[in-house]
């Protein structure tokens, strides 16, 4: 059997996604939906959230309750500073005035914005559940270190 035969028999692992969950939904969307991210209608009353981050990727969102339909070793919300979820903004201002917005909403900035030395301006804010967020202008070369 031929190389071509073979790689067609074999698995691909593909990448789809982050499961996050919320023990508030309403709270959850209010991040997501500040934070610029296509929530969809409804999703506040949701039990379950998925949204489209493009290239067939999805950060979904569930209750403790459908999270235990299926994992009943579940040991509760847990977030981890150790996992940050990353997003993309147009500019570095756009990330001084997420870190603003978010924070004057009531939310937890972890990190204020810096000009961090791979050239990205940078910020983390955590969600209500305590999920780090950060948030990256493009990257600008000459700002490298």
């Amino acid at each position: 059997m031929g190389a071509a035969a073979t790689t067609r028999r074999r698995r691909v692992t593909t990448f789809i996604g982050v499961h996050l969950a919320v023990v508030d939904m309403a709270k959850a969307m209010d991040f997501y939906r500040r934070a610029g991210l296509p929530v969809p209608d409804g999703a506040d009353n949701a039990e379950h959230v998925e949204i489209d981050a493009g290239g067939a990727v999805h950060l979904a969102f569930s209750t403790p309750a459908v999270v235990a339909m299926y994992d009943n070793a579940w040991r509760g919300p847990s977030p981890s500073t150790a996992t940050v979820l990353q997003v993309q903004l147009a500019s570095r201002r756009a990330v001084d005035d997420m870190y603003a917005s978010l924070t004057s909403a009531g939310y937890n900035g972890h990190l204020a914005p810096i000009d961090a030395f791979w050239g990205n301006r940078y910020c983390e804010v955590d969600d209500a559940d305590g999920h780090t967020v950060g948030f990256h202008s493009p990257t600008d070369e000459s700002r490298r270190t």
